[in-house]
């Protein structure tokens, strides 16, 4: 039997995420592992994120980078529905390829409802399966696997850290309303190896990467969307950075974190941050401007983020109605000396997010 997209054209599918419920808080905000590695299918909207750098295994500068992105959120159907067909959750995936040397991107998108063994989430731990997409947690490592136009990549990538708990021991703040919150953790500082397969070539490859994994009822508020960075630093930090716009491009909301090893994870107040744009990139295609080079501020010091090139967003319109930006980026110091890398994410660029 094949397995089909649900038959929901555009509007609806928007409709159907702007029309989640609101946001009811929590009784435990603890996160407790390894049960909130996996799935929390009552929660209106959950996302795991993993993004990363390819390189040869010798070392050297980034050749590629890479994004494998789960949403998983309520379906139409009701829970007790007697058929094991039913669209109890739907699952949607978006990846991407990018080629840093041929400044070429590649993406694809899907959204299908839960099938036993083919598309599911699983509870207390992450397994995470859209067909052939697959994101999976092993001890300290996890494992993805997915492909998209011209290529396929396998990759196991592992931390002995414990994971960074955003915000406030994991109860990350998205608004000054008490209800506006989201749980995220990240694991960042992710190494391991690679199998990319491009254009009919297979490579061997080390890998460096970062996962995200939150759940919310209320993400937005009355904001139109995003802009967010997670970067690995070469000397083993790790800066996340992040802000709420409101439509008429005002900041929202904001935070932030920073890993230093030898010392405890450090969370930022939204007055400790400031992210100022630098440059904008006009797509064709859509006509959206985003920013692509930022002056950031907070207390890991003054820095810049550059994208590795511009032409990488992505119209996942097909799937969750979203069009954002999303790419490999380049961390410099006040003089211009690079200190890392990883990837920056934009959105509500173009219509705001069919989120709650």
């Amino acid at each position: 039997m094949s397995v089909r997209p649900l038959p929901l054209p555009l509007p609806r599918r928007a409709l159907l995420l702007a029309a989640l419920p609101l946001p009811v808080r929590a009784a435990a905000t603890e996160l407790r592992f390894p049960a909130d590695f996996g799935a929390h299918p009552r929660q209106a909207i959950e996302w795991w994120y993993l993004t990363g750098l390819l390189s040869d295994l010798d070392g050297g500068p980034p050749r590629f980078g890479y994004q494998l992105t789960f949403f998983r959120i309520p379906g139409p159907a009701a829970d007790d529905h007697p058929s094991g067909l039913a669209a109890r959750q739907l699952l949607l995936g978006h990846v991407a390829l990018s080629d840093l040397g041929a400044r070429r991107q590649r993406h694809a998108q899907r959204l299908m409802r839960g099938l036993p063994g083919a598309v599911y989430t699983t509870v207390g731990d992450c397994r995470v399966k859209l067909r052939d997409w697959l994101l999976q947690r092993r001890g300290t490592s996890y494992r993805a696997a997915f492909t998209g136009p011209g290529f396929s990549l396998d990759l196991e990538v592992l931390t002995p850290l414990p994971p960074l708990l955003q915000g406030e021991a994991g109860l990350s703040r998205k608004g000054p309303q008490p209800e506006q919150f989201s749980f995220y953790y990240s694991r960042p500082q992710l190494t391991g190896a690679a199998t990319l397969e491009v254009d009919g070539r297979k490579l061997a490859l080390g890998a460096k990467g970062w996962l995200d994994h939150e759940w919310s009822d209320n993400v937005l508020g009355d904001a139109v969307g995003w802009d967010w960075l997670g970067v690995n630093l070469d000397d083993g930090r790790a800066l996340t950075l992040f802000q709420l716009r409101h439509a008429d491009g005002r900041r929202s909301f904001a935070g932030g974190s920073l890993r230093t090893p030898g010392q405890p994870d450090r969370s930022f107040a939204p007055q400790e941050v400031q992210m100022t744009p630098l440059r904008h990139w006009t797509s064709p295609a859509t006509g959206a401007r985003w920013p692509v080079e930022w002056r950031l501020q907070s207390p890991a010091g003054e820095m810049r983020l550059a994208a590795f090139f511009d032409e990488q967003e992505i119209d996942a319109r097909r799937s969750s109605g979203l069009v954002y930006w999303e790419g490999a980026a380049r961390l410099f110091d006040t003089s211009n000396r690079p200190l890392g890398a990883g990837y920056l994410e934009l959105t509500g660029y173009v219509g705001k997010l069919p989120l709650p």
